[in-house]
């Protein structure tokens, strides 16, 4: 009797490993090859399988989530491996750990991009060319902060206007620097849209688990940039593999929260 889903999520795999012979398949062959199977089944053939959410989108995600939560190198290269396989050019991937630093902090983007460094490598791919030096109208602190405000309006709108606000009265410095360091340098860079960029910072904050007003906030940015109902639940459901169901539940449960919201004020 053939096993569909496992059939499906070999195949879905072996597209996204670059073989025919799937690495976990020997791994796991001594010690617990009921979790490959497990593993090849659900993650490949359940969930990536689904549709709404591209291969290039899946994989960044998985980054977001993996370079995250800071705790599973070999398959964070693995996956940025994969990335560059489904599409994702190697600037792609690495903006997408630089702007790890915003939301999972600065050690997590500097282990990524090294992860990064040897998936590269390793693929015999050259790193990226660094991005041209910035415009020296954003040299100023004004010009930045400015260029973040911007951002942050179009991106998060008035969820994120009440952040910044709520920080005023008691850190007024913490509150400029979300506006001109998040928004203003690391928003505005090139090298990765704007919904890939909301994409990641969604599956990252749920992966957390710990930032669910954060989650709520950029839930709204995905939607304001273009993004549809369809690709947040496909995003939240995706960390589901890679950071527990809890977590994507918890996500689901926030998401629910910001759409309602979102009708009522449509309403």
């Amino acid at each position: 009797m053939s096993d569909t889903r496992y059939e499906q999520g070999l195949a879905q795999l072996c597209l996204v490993e670059g073989t025919t012979q799937p690495g976990i398949i020997q791994a796991m062959a001594a010690m617990a090859p009921d979790l490959a199977r497990l593993t090849i089944a659900f993650a490949y053939g359940d969930v990536y399988t689904r549709p709404g959410l591209t291969p290039r989108h899946r994989q960044l995600a998985t980054i977001g989530v993996l370079a995250a939560l800071g705790n599973a190198q070999p398959q964070l290269k693995f996956h940025i491996m994969g990335a560059i396989r489904m599409g994702c050019s190697a600037s792609e991937v690495i903006e997408a750990l630089i702007h790890m630093a915003v939301y999972a902090g600065f050690p997590a983007a500097l282990n990524g991009v090294f992860t990064a460094q040897a998936a590269f490598e390793a693929l015999q791919l050259s790193p990226p060319e660094p991005s041209p030096p910035a415009n020296p109208v954003m040299a100023t602190d004004t010009a930045r902060y400015d260029a973040g405000w911007a951002a942050l309006s179009h991106i998060d709108g008035e969820a994120g206007f009440r952040v910044v606000d709520s920080l005023k009265a008691i850190a007024p410095d913490l509150a400029h620097f979300v506006v001109a360091f998040a928004f203003g340098d690391i928003y505005t860079r090139p090298g990765l849209d704007l919904l890939s960029r909301e994409i990641v910072t969604v599956a990252a904050l749920a992966a957390m688990g710990t930032a669910t007003a954060q989650l709520k906030v950029h839930i709204h940015g995905l939607l304001n940039v273009g993004g549809t109902q369809e690709q947040l639940t496909e995003t939240l459901i995706h960390t589901a593999v890679y950071a527990g169901f809890p977590a994507a539940i918890n996500g689901m449960l926030a998401a629910q929260d910001v759409l309602q919201a979102r009708q009522a004020h449509a309403a």
